[in-house]
């Protein structure tokens, strides 16, 4: 082994360390940065929220035109109406489990009274 050689690679691993630990501290930095926007953006709708209760306002119905307003692009393009196919019912039209009619082999029946139901 060279010396110079094992000197060389530690100064590439101290080097790749410090690229990857200055990397990893933007991720940090952009993800605090996104938390404190969501945070802000929160607030904001609490304030707008408390607001329109003030007013009388349904405020729950505000909230969803304020998230609509704001993200117009994303709900527009997956707001797509899928037709329902045409399903059977799982069972016939004349089931009513509580009339015991058309319900199969099952049947409830009350328990046997005996001297130790009582008291």
């Amino acid at each position: 082994l060279e010396p110079d050689m094992v000197v060389r690679r530690q100064e590439a691993l101290a080097a790749a360390r410090l690229r990857m630990q200055e990397e990893l501290n933007a991720q940090a930095e952009r993800y605090k940065e996104k938390q404190r926007q969501l945070e802000e953006e929160k607030r904001r709708q609490k304030i707008a929220m408390w607001e329109s209760m003030q007013e009388g306002k349904s405020y729950k119905g505000n909230l969803k035109l304020n998230q609509q307003e704001v993200e117009p692009g994303a709900s527009t393009s997956s707001a797509v109406p899928k037709s329902k196919p045409n399903k059977k019912p799982l069972r016939g039209g004349g089931y009513n489990p509580l009339s015991g009619e058309g319900g199969g082999t099952c049947s409830w029946r009350p328990g046997r009274r005996g001297p130790s139901a009582g008291g």
